[in-house]
């Protein structure tokens, strides 16, 4: 097996890049940012959403600054507007959509208005004339003000109630009051009683830059000539005209005019830079499961009260898709959904190409998969993760940190704690029981009874391998370790016959079917055609099941777990998040190592699905869950009878794979391995032996620190404590273990610690 080297500086292996159009269809599965479907149907780009939920919490000052930003005269357009927004409200599924109409005329009534005084605003220089009356002069003068215009308005009534009345016989007295005094707020200069004609229209010319109309005066100037309807123009004379009818037609028509008119007064083509005009689809997804309030708040007679208003707002569900950060505890720890956070590692691995802040989020992820189960199109932030880890590694822009004690824990599987042997009696065989490096480290007793099972109940001899898949060099992204593990592999399963493998663990059997190809199946598969052995105990209580990430998309994995469970007469309890859609439990992608902070949040939110004990099929699994306190058994050992105890600390898991390889090798094959012994006693305190766990420092690591003091007897006495304080490099790092020397009895050991200084002794 290979050694790990720490990064260099030039060296290339191979760029695995995701091309820039892959990136972009991926990102494109991501709906997070699609406008709700009210917001989509609205041709006036209402923010519907942030508006409803600012009048929920009663604050119509801020819903009707809101509304504003989509037209200047709010109750006009809420008392005459035809509402497709109301039609398209996904609460129209299951019961009453929201009255968005209602609340925005209520937010018109109550809402303080906006003021832009002209003195605190700086003009344009272009002038503009609209010419007419009616909805569509009315919006557009309204549309121009705000865009700072000097607007001037020409129409043919007396005064300006008159032509506010023009169109408006919808609006009630009150309603009616509040409009007029908006309208005479409003920096609009009106001549009154004007008749246009071709000589009119010809004096306007000279004195005005843009000149706008309504429907009824372009057609009276302008008989012959049909006006653009996406610029809302006649292109010979360049005058801006309106068409449609309709209260939402004119406040659209003068939206797109006002634009036409800016690119005008610009000396711009007015059909660039227009970007998204009208309604437009929406591919959201919104979960209405937990929608609750599904029937219209009635309202009085005069439209709702402040508090009615406020009532029905908040039946809005706030329509956005968040399934993948609902479930994801890794999504939600860096607040970024898939298309966000993908772009930002994107540039980080493949265009910036350097060691920046997102590698942590890149290796924070468990690539699980769980997210491109749970999400509508199936974004895949574990293929993004994976591409920019293996990226990294291979441009030597990956700190080996993150991952070095994975992977050097890996080598140690594969090396000294390594065991490859036919059944006795067999010099190959038609199985191998490959039981997977986390059994191995945490329950020892039950990959023994099971391997004793096996070769006891099936024909054609059992080999036994102990030893690692390359699933850790592979979520590493260590391409040439993860070939160097599978020639590795396909060598030993060459020796012993290429036996079906029988994998004890659903990510093992995935990696050896994907790397080493042949047969692979798993102890269930076996356990379900020849039974549970004889005597094993019925269980008969409750208990959830976690899947593995490793039989995501597996269903037959999936169900022959729960039929064995079934055999054992647990009652299984089934969770929101189960089957594909089940939470990693922290172990998987390394996150463990990598960031332990996330691990924790993954684990602690895989566990908040129920109160009851977990059954797991995965033995990292089995861990993480003990390791928060939480009642977990691994179903080999309920099948086996038995039980693993307490999560053993990482320096136990190494003797646990020593100790089991020693056993096996005594008790199967009469084969007799050397135990090291140390000379001296050495012990730990409880809080060294919870450093060391948390810090990944083995009880070796120690060892070699404190030989190499016993050599040399290089020290430093911490003199506040009384400590000893002794260093040694190792690999990558320098180990420093503070403890008390006892001639008699040894050494004591107080607490550890590492970093990757390197620090050099001078002799003399």
């Amino acid at each position: 097996m290979p050694e790990i080297q720490e990064r260099g500086s030039t060296h290339v292996y191979k760029v695995n890049r995701i091309s820039k159009e892959e990136m972009e269809s991926m990102v494109a599965r991501c709906v997070y940012e699609e406008p709700p479907f009210c917001n989509a149907a609205c041709p006036l780009k209402l923010d519907t959403r942030a508006f409803l939920k600012a009048a929920a919490g009663g604050d119509f000052k801020k819903a009707l600054q809101l509304y504003e930003k989509a037209t200047p005269f709010p109750l006009i357009l809420s008392m005459g507007c035809e509402a497709p927004c109301e039609t398209a409200c996904r609460l129209c599924e299951r019961g009453d959509g929201i009255a968005v109409r209602a609340v925005e005329a209520a937010a018109a009534r109550y809402g303080q208005a906006s003021r832009l005084g002209s003195v605190f605003r700086t003009k344009k220089k272009k002038t503009v004339a609209v010419l007419g009356s009616g909805l569509f002069p009315l919006f557009l003068a309204g549309e121009l003000e705000k865009k700072a215009y000097p607007t001037t308005v020409f129409c043919e009534q007396d005064d300006l109630e008159a032509f506010l009345h023009c169109e408006t016989e919808f609006l009630d007295e009150e309603a009616f009051a509040l409009e007029l005094k908006r309208l005479k707020g409003k920096d609009i200069q009106f001549v009154f009683g004007c008749d246009p004609d071709e000589a009119f229209f010809a004096r306007q010319r000279e004195a005005f830059d843009v000149l706008c109309a309504s429907e009824t005066v372009a057609k009276k100037l302008f008989p012959s000539e049909e006006a653009d309807p996406a610029l809302m123009i006649l292109a010979s004379e360049k005058l801006v005209t309106g068409c449609g009818s309709g209260v939402m037609a004119a406040a659209f028509g003068a939206k797109k005019a006002a634009l036409t008119v800016d690119r005008l007064a610009q000396n711009l083509d007015p059909r660039n830079m227009r970007g998204s005009e009208g309604a437009v689809e929406s591919r959201l997804y919104t979960d209405l499961s937990e929608a609750s309030a599904l029937r219209r708040v009635p309202s009085e007679q005069g439209g709702y009260t402040p508090e009615q208003a406020a009532q029905e707002a908040a039946r809005c569900i706030q329509c956005h898709c968040e399934e993948c950060m609902k479930s994801c505890a890794y999504l939600k720890h860096y607040k970024k959904y898939p298309g966000l956070l993908s772009k930002e590692i994107y540039n980080n691995t493949q265009i910036i190409m350097g060691d920046h802040q997102l590698n942590k989020p890149m290796n924070a992820c468990t690539l699980c998969g769980q997210c491109t189960a749970v999400c509508p199109n199936g974004f895949d932030m574990a293929h993004v993760c994976a591409v920019a880890r293996r990226n990294m590694v291979s441009t030597d822009k990956m700190p080996l940190a993150p991952h070095e004690f994975a992977l050097m824990d890996m080598l140690f599987s594969n090396g000294d704690a390594f065991l490859s042997r036919p059944q006795p009696g067999f010099e190959t065989c038609r199985y191998v029981f490959f039981p997977g490096c986390q059994a191995s480290a945490i329950a020892p007793e039950t990959v023994k009874a099971a391997y004793l099972d096996l070769c006891s109940r099936l024909d054609g001899g059992v080999a036994l391998m102990l030893g690692c898949c390359g699933a850790i060099c592979d979520w590493a992204g260590r391409c040439e370790m993860q070939e160097s593990t599978r020639e590795f592999l396909l060598t030993e399963l060459s020796r012993l016959g290429d036996p079906v493998i029988i994998a004890g663990c659903p990510s093992c059997r995935k990696e050896l079917a994907e790397s080493v190809g042949g047969e692979v199946v798993g102890i269930w598969d076996i356990l379900e055609r020849i039974g549970l052995p004889e005597g094993t105990k019925r269980i008969n209580r409750p208990a959830a099941l976690h899947d593995s990430c490793g039989a995501r998309g597996d269903a037959h994995t999936q169900q022959a777990i729960r039929n064995l469970a079934s055999r054992l007469g647990v009652r299984i309890v089934e969770t929101k998040y189960s089957g594909d859609r089940s939470p990693c439990c922290g172990y998987g992608g390394l996150t463990a190592y990598a960031n332990p902070e996330v691990a924790g949040e993954i684990t602690r939110k895989a566990l908040e699905r129920t109160d009851a004990p977990y059954i797991t099929y995965c033995m990292a699994c089995r861990d993480r869950f003990a390791r928060e306190g939480r009642e977990s058994r691994h179903i080999l050992e309920l099948i086996y009878g038995t039980d693993a105890g307490a999560p053993p600390d990482i320096s136990e898991k190494r003797y646990n794979r020593l100790n089991l390889k020693r056993e096996l090798l005594r008790e199967f094959w009469q084969e007799e391995t050397a135990e090291m012994k140390l000379d001296y006693e050495l012990t730990f305190t409880d809080e060294a032996r919870s450093l060391m766990d948390s810090r990944m420092i083995l009880t070796d690591d120690v060892i070699a620190v404190l030989n190499d003091y016993r050599e040399h007897g290089e020290a430093v006495l911490d003199s506040e404590t009384g400590l000893l304080i002794a260093r040694r490099r190792l690999g990558n790092a320098t180990f420093w273990v503070k403890f008390t020397e006892d001639q008699e009895q040894g050494y004591t050991v107080h607490g550890a610690y590492s970093h990757r200084m390197n620090v050099v002794r001078r002799e003399g």
